[in-house]
């Protein structure tokens, strides 16, 4: 900044020079240009879907939801077990039925989409409904968590 000789008016006069500023804003923004990083879209998948099915397929979505009732004697142990309008006899049937129901080649996908409603008698004892849980949630097999069911809910 210069200041001249004060005037006839006895007021000093300054003088801005801009080229310093411009100067430090060039310098931002080549700082700014250079640091920015592009962010690729969220949502951008490079999908190829088939154009026709092959065939009818049977989709697991389109299953309500299965529901088991579980039935206690006065004691609290596990008296019955009834898959819809079946009665089976132990966890392991169970599992069985849903295995058979739901199929081993289905996907992940699907396989979330199913739904079982558990409906527990009030006074059973709750190691039997963990049983229950276990057996239509999914199985171990040669040292892998296969999966089968995720949404379990509880009847009212």
């Amino acid at each position: 900044m210069k200041i001249r000789n004060a005037g006839r008016d006895g007021h000093s006069k300054t003088e801005l020079t801009m080229t310093s500023m411009i100067d430090v804003v060039f310098l931002l923004l080549i700082f700014f240009i250079m640091t920015f990083q592009i962010v690729s879209p969220e949502g951008d998948f490079d999908v190829r879907m088939p154009r026709v099915a092959a065939g009818p397929v049977e989709d697991v979505r389109q299953l309500p939801p299965i529901k088991v009732r579980l039935l206690a004697d006065a004691d609290g142990r596990l008296a019955g077990i009834r898959m819809g309008q079946r009665d089976l006899e132990d966890f392991d049937q169970l599992h069985a039925e849903i295995r058979r129901l739901i199929g081993d080649d289905v996907g992940p996908v699907a396989r979330g989409s199913a739904e079982v409603e558990l409906d527990c008698d009030y006074q059973l004892k709750y190691e039997h409904a963990m049983a229950a849980l276990t057996a239509v949630s999914g199985y171990v097999d040669e040292g892998r968590i296969v999966g089968l069911i995720e949404k379990v809910r509880f009847a009212r």
